[in-house]
């Protein structure tokens, strides 16, 4: 029976048990010694380790452009068809769509046909009603005629007053003017045909100013107000800006949204009614740190913050996400000056000693 094996095996476990147990033992019998481990080096248990090269970034707190984003469309501030008022044939030269009118004037004018006569009767019958009260009146005064016979006379000089008022008012409506400055979105009514009363004719709309329209949530609307800045980029990539002038009390009852209205200047009437838009209302503003999307980590319990330098050590801050832009993320929740680790944050933990090189420095 071969006791070599045995032998190896029995020596190999006596060793180990030495050098994993007995390792101060086995340290002295060979004659080394082993280092002292200074106070210094040793905090709560764990021993310091050497400081960490990090990247970081002096970054001073701004004003943060924040807002809520929206899909809406624009529309005209004004929009009207204008109506006709009384029947009659149309006798004026018509205009064309997307001529510029100004309030007031002529866009449609009818055939006064026996109106003019019926005005002329109107007004024959106004001045006999006169005469015939100044005489009733004068008669009443020297006793020759009762009180009920002046009355009467009274009553006949007030009704051919409201005859006259009615006729002249029915001459006034054959003229349609434009209620106010815009652009004929069609053409006016045609000359020789028939306008019935309500019938159109013409279509004005006013674009300048334009007003942009979108639908809030009951969470966004309670963090925008009337008079806060606001802008949109149209469907043609142009960007506009101008104030929220509206949010509705009421909401939408199928969506639950709210309706809010944006007024634009659009002096060159260069945007349409009803154009795709993608709206921005700022919200008050407040102050965050510009940070790289890459300076966020999290920490033990899973929290998001940032890793900065406090004195010679990493220290470790939550903060909250304001914003995102192209150049990085807006972040709140540090002071107005705080040096955030850019680079080697995710090698360093609370209280870790690190080597600083600022980024101005490094570029």
């Amino acid at each position: 029976m071969r006791f070599t094996p045995l032998l190896t095996a029995a020596f190999v476990c006596a060793f180990t048990y030495m050098l994993i147990l007995e390792r101060d033992t086995l340290l002295a019998f060979a004659g080394a010694q082993t280092p002292p481990v200074a106070d210094e080096q040793v905090e709560n248990g764990i021993e310091n380790k050497p400081p960490v090269s990090v990247l970081v970034l002096k970054s001073e707190a701004q004003p943060v452009a924040r807002g809520i984003v929206l899909r809406g469309q624009t529309a005209a501030f004004r929009l009207l068809d204008v109506k006709a008022e009384t029947n009659g044939q149309v006798i004026s030269p018509p205009l064309r769509a997307g001529t510029l009118v100004g309030e007031g004037e002529l866009l449609c004018k009818l055939d006064p046909g026996t109106r003019q006569a019926s005005l002329s009767e109107a007004e024959a019958r106004l001045a006999e009603a006169q005469a015939n009260n100044n005489v009733s009146a004068n008669l009443v005064q020297k006793g020759y005629a009762s009180e009920t016979t002046a009355i009467s006379r009274v009553a006949a000089l007030q009704a051919a007053e409201a005859v006259v008022q009615r006729a002249e008012k029915e001459m006034e409506q054959l003229e349609i003017h434009a209620p106010f400055s815009g652009l004929l979105e069609s053409d006016t009514a045609e000359f020789g045909a028939l306008l019935q009363t309500g019938g159109t004719c013409a279509r004005v709309i006013a674009l300048n100013p334009i007003k942009l329209v979108g639908y809030a949530t009951e969470q966004q609307v309670q963090r925008i107000s009337i008079g806060g800045l606001a802008g949109a980029r149209l469907i043609g990539g142009q960007e506009v800006q101008g104030k929220l002038t509206f949010i509705s009390r009421s909401a939408d009852p199928l969506t639950r949204t709210f309706k809010v209205e944006i007024t634009v200047p659009n002096e060159n009437l260069a945007i349409r009614d009803g154009s795709t838009a993608e709206i921005f209302i700022a919200m008050h503003g407040e102050s965050g740190h510009l940070l790289p999307q890459s300076a966020l980590t999290l920490n033990d319990e899973g929290q998001l913050g940032v890793r900065v330098v406090d004195g010679e050590t990493a220290d470790f801050k939550t903060v909250t996400i304001l914003n995102e832009s192209p150049e990085g993320v807006w972040v709140g929740g540090l002071p107005d000056h705080a040096e955030v680790i850019i680079v080697g944050q995710e090698f360093v933990t609370a209280g870790r000693r690190v080597t600083v090189t600022y980024q101005k420095d490094a570029s």
